[in-house]
């Protein structure tokens, strides 16, 4: 293989210079539909080429149409996917006049969990338009010289490298690269916290678990999560299952999981909200970074439907948000997914934006979402992330962890950590990415999340610890007497309000009392001194859930002192003077 190319963290950027090839025949959005297909080809044909030969033996003892074949193919093989074909990509290369031909030959020559793969590419179609652009030989042969064997370019490397290209094409595409991928160091910080206080579980030998990705990707999150448990405990066994609508993400995280050994058939393509691929399973362990602030209008149908319908026995009981913002519908589902508390539990952690905080007053879908997570006790912790993280938006962003089993310390109380402090300088920006976390970063943050204890450092507040219902409110809405032009009560002459003040709408108003409190000493003190003929319409008091995240961490900055104020002013106004009589002299 003297003439194979080896690269290490280099090799996105060759791969990217494919689009030197490309330029003119193929617009630069379309470069992805050609390059991400190739990769994960070739990636599949140096995982293949040491059996090969064994494959082959066994393809001509047998019926490959036959019933059984897999099992003796894929064992040949060592695989969990194998090609019949007697062809590789160096060999097409080396018949110049029918690459055509022989690509569409060994494709056909994979077993079927891979053809899948190469369909949601649509590279067939992508083979044809190269052989009429005269691009096909030039595009294989360029391919064909990359060694990708995992020996060669690490599971977890190869997997950067398709973020990294994919995060490419998504910024020629005018589209969002965050819809398709976290990084890496944000997911380490989340597999920490899922995990972090299951150790003793996870250690054991033989131990199996499942984890699941409702928004996969290219499977950055399942990957990481098995590393980690790997890493941990060599005997342990994490199964993962996901689901992903993109196509080519799908593709990738499924050929990911294939070379890996998972069983892909847990690994479903589609819409997560309005067609469950997993429906009735539930899972240990889940990671998710759903697409905020956009809207699910093309999953709307289906998820009133399964709302009207089904109620709490489906995932959306709790209520519904706003059709611009779908993020606390996969909060929904994630707590849907929990492995129950008598068959041990689960937790999952899920980015959301600021939004799920704090959006909705009190009887609104997001509200009462909130009122269901907390009066739960289902939230273990909510941790802010430093701004600038993300590949597609410098906005604040915060990580849910959700379990159903907390330790009984934590019963009854969420804890807020703000980590937005946390954060190194990359030496390179990413899109919108410029800070990550270092390993020390993550490592504090996860110490302070299972400490659970307040932290505070020069009179700043690290993590904060409060009971649930502290972010629980009542709605109230105070009347005041509607009165003719004398200045007189209008009294009611009918129904329920026969001979009682009637409200008037111009002065009605709305007070929102913490639920610690009692309604009736909070509307003496805060409302009737002020207006002392106004009343509470109790029938329209509604329960509120917010969580003034941003509040409870702010520390105020007292103002400089006037006489500093006024010695800069000074020394700004003598220079302006300065330089207006240089220009007069």
């Amino acid at each position: 293989m003297a003439d194979t190319v080896r690269f290490g963290m280099n090799l996105s950027s060759f791969i990217w210079s494919v689009a030197d090839l490309l330029r003119g025949k193929y617009k630069p959005h379309e470069y992805g539909q050609v390059i991400l297909p190739f990769t994960v080809l070739r990636r599949m044909d140096c995982v293949l080429e040491p059996t090969k030969q064994a494959v082959l033996k066994e393809t001509a003892k047998r019926d490959v149409s036959g019933d059984g074949v897999n099992h003796y193919l894929t064992r040949a093989s060592g695989n969990t996917f194998y090609n019949t074909s007697p062809m590789d990509l160096k060999a097409i290369v080396g018949d110049q006049d029918n690459v055509a031909m022989n690509l569409a030959a060994y494709l056909h020559g994979f077993s079927p969990n891979v053809k899948d793969i190469f369909s949601r590419f649509k590279l067939e179609a992508q083979i044809d338009r190269l052989a009429n652009a005269d691009l096909l030989y030039l595009v294989t042969e360029k391919f064909s010289k990359i060694d990708l064997h995992p020996d060669k370019v690490s599971n977890a490397d190869m997997g950067t490298i398709f973020e990294e290209l994919i995060r490419k094409f998504a910024e020629l595409s005018n589209e969002t690269a965050g819809e398709h991928f976290t990084p890496r160091e944000v997911i380490r910080l989340m597999v920490n916290l899922i995990f972090a206080e299951d150790d003793d579980v996870l250690s054991k030998p033989g131990v199996v678990r499942t984890i699941y990705d409702p928004t996969a990707g290219t499977g950055g999150m399942l990957s990481v999560a098995g590393e980690w448990v790997h890493e941990h405990n060599p005997k342990a066994r994490l199964t993962v299952s996901g689901q992903e609508l993109n196509d080519e993400s799908y593709a990738i995280c499924k050929a990911d999981m294939l070379i890996k050994g998972q069983d892909v058939a847990n690994i479903k393509p589609g819409d997560t909200l309005a067609n469950d691929g997993h429906a009735h399973q539930v899972f240990d362990y889940m990671l998710s970074n759903p697409p905020f602030g956009v809207e699910w209008k093309q999953s709307e149908k289906a998820v009133r439907k399964e709302y009207e319908e089904q109620g709490f026995n489906g995932r959306f009981g709790p209520g519904l948000p706003r059709i611009s913002d779908g993020s606390l519908l996969f909060m929904l589902h994630l707590v849907k997914k929990m492995r129950p508390l008598a068959d041990g539990g689960a937790r999952f952690c899920i980015v959301q934006n600021g939004s799920p905080l704090f959006t909705g007053g009190a009887g609104s879908g997001e509200s009462n979402i909130r009122q269901y997570l907390l009066e739960s006790d289902l939230v273990e912790a909510i941790v802010a992330l430093p701004t600038e993280m993300f590949y597609n938006t410098g906005i604040s962003t915060y990580l849910w962890v959700v379990t159903n089993h907390k330790l009984p310390h934590r019963k009854g109380k969420l804890q807020l950590i703000d980590a937005s402090s946390f954060w190194q300088r990359m030496r390179k920006s990413l899109g919108d990415k410029r800070k990550e976390l270092s390993p020390d970063h993550i490592d504090e943050i996860t110490r302070i999340f299972c400490e659970f204890k307040e932290v505070r450092r020069d009179g700043v507040p690290i993590s904060l610890i409060f009971p649930n219902e502290s972010f629980g409110y009542r709605t109230i809405t105070v009347e005041r007497p509607l009165r003719d032009a004398e200045g007189k009560v209008v009294l009611g002459t009918k129904g329920k309000m026969k001979g009682k003040p009637m409200p008037d709408a111009d002065l009605r108003d709305t007070e929102n009392v913490p639920l610690s409190e009692d309604v009736e000493v909070y509307f003496e003190r805060e409302v009737l001194p002020h207006a002392p003929d106004a009343w509470i319409d109790h029938e329209k008091t509604k329960v509120g859930y917010e969580i003034p995240f941003n509040r409870h961490f702010y520390v105020f900055k007292p103002p400089r002192e006037l006489a500093e104020i006024d010695a800069d002013l000074k020394v700004v106004t003598d220079r302006i003077l300065t330089m207006i009589a240089g220009l007069s002299a």
